[in-house]
């Protein structure tokens, strides 16, 4: 019965694996693009629009009404009933700056919207190409498999004839098991990726996906920085700018209280006791040039003007730090190319001839099963070794991808 559960577990997953969507990078970056994370930046941005329409509007009007001058102790002619209006008008210049300056914090969100939007990308490539070098490091594990059976066949049959040694056979068993542990904690790490993935892709996390896996190693290494480039690239420094670009409005805004509003006032008096009725109609003007009154945004603007020299600063300090991990990024791709150049021209090929040497005495009765197993253990090694290269390349491609903004 367990034998059967088994192989029914087995046939399922063969299922899964079969009907299981194969997505490439650049569709899991466009799947990426919608996160949630990126959508509620673009509710936010929509918020501020819609905050900035009423930018323009006028405060209330204030009608009030009541008795108006009359006397603690009663008379016939003394006083009135009184209905009065009153309505402020900010100066036009205020309201502009005001919807000027809301308007800017959308762009600001938008532009902090890009920056989050190239960390989940460069998440996501870093995600799909640890994916992509697990999946070589399978089909590796699964050639060397096919190797150590066809030894241990092979051994098998010699031993029948007494050609071999039983020590031997375990020996080579005992590798062939040891190729499942690395097997299973090869597909953990996959299913992990997998789950990373989905949650960015915003789907069910446990859903199966195959992964293309062939890449494009770039040639960053031979680029040189382009400061004006890099600038108009990198999102946060056009968050920065986006940043200078409100000060500036918001300085313009602090700049417009120095302007008058204006007031007007009516009022109606109905008298008492057959007096003539009366009216009251005025005019009202502020003046904010006053020195008690103007020192608040005179302040106010030359604060700003040093957030301004801030940011500036700050923008010049993240685009030197930048050029420096650059270079930096640069030099270590240089290097780890050096790295995989080697393992491919000369230490697998060596490896590889160590290992048909071995087989061929083997095959000739002159070696021993011992040295074969360790030529393919040695040739296994290397190559998972190369493999652990190829990604330490790849997270460099991604990491330069992320600063320069390439995607």
């Amino acid at each position: 019965m367990k034998k059967y559960q088994i192989i029914l577990t087995a046939l399922l997953c063969l299922a899964n694996f079969a009907i299981a969507q194969r997505l490439p990078l650049d569709s899991v970056l466009a799947r990426v693009r919608t996160n949630p994370a990126l959508q509620a930046y673009d509710a936010k941005a929509s918020a501020q629009d819609a905050y900035a329409m009423g930018a323009k509007s006028l405060d209330a009007p204030k009608v009030s009404a009541g008795q108006y001058q009359v006397p603690y102790q009663f008379s016939p002619s003394g006083g009135s009933f009184m209905i009065q209006a009153e309505q402020m008008f900010t100066n036009p210049a205020k309201l502009k700056a005001k919807e000027d300056y809301m308007k800017g914090l959308s762009k600001v969100t938008t532009a902090d919207k890009g920056y989050m939007k190239n960390q989940l990308i460069a998440q996501a490539k870093q995600y799909y190409y640890e994916r992509v070098i697990l999946e070589k490091k399978l089909a590796l594990l699964q050639h060397t498999q096919d190797l150590l059976e066809y030894m241990l066949k092979d051994a098998n049959i010699r031993l029948t004839y007494g050609k071999e040694k039983l020590p031997n056979i375990y020996k080579a068993k005992a590798e062939l098991f040891e190729l499942d542990n690395t097997r299973e904690q090869l597909n953990n790490e996959i299913s992990q990726k997998n789950i990373m993935l989905n949650t960015l892709m915003n789907r069910d996390k446990q859903t199966v996906f195959l992964v293309d896996t062939n890449y494009i190693l770039k040639e960053y290494e031979t680029v040189i920085t382009d400061t004006a480039a890099l600038s108009n690239a990198r999102s946060d420094i056009k968050a920065i700018n986006r940043n200078i670009d409100l000060q500036q409005l918001n300085a313009q805004m602090e700049y417009a209280k120095r302007k008058p509003d204006f007031g007007i006032q009516a009022g109606h008096m109905q008298s008492y006791g057959g007096m003539a009725n009366q009216y009251v109609l005025m005019g009202s003007l502020t003046i904010p040039i006053v020195p008690w009154a103007a020192k608040e945004y005179k302040a106010n603007v030359k604060g700003i003007r040093y957030e301004v020299i801030e940011l500036q600063q700050k923008k010049q300090d993240i685009l030197n730090q930048v050029q420096g991990q650059l270079a930096g990024l640069r030099t270590d791709m240089s290097s780890k190319k050096r790295l995989l150049k080697n393992y491919d021209q000369n230490i697998i090929p060596a490896l590889q001839n160590g290992y048909k040497t071995a087989l061929l005495s083997y095959d000739q009765n002159t070696g021993d099963l011992p040295s074969v197993l360790d030529g393919i253990k040695s040739l296994q090694t290397v190559r998972m070794e190369a493999l652990d290269r190829l990604q330490e390349l790849l997270t460099l491609q991604v990491a330069y991808e992320r600063e320069y903004e390439s995607n």
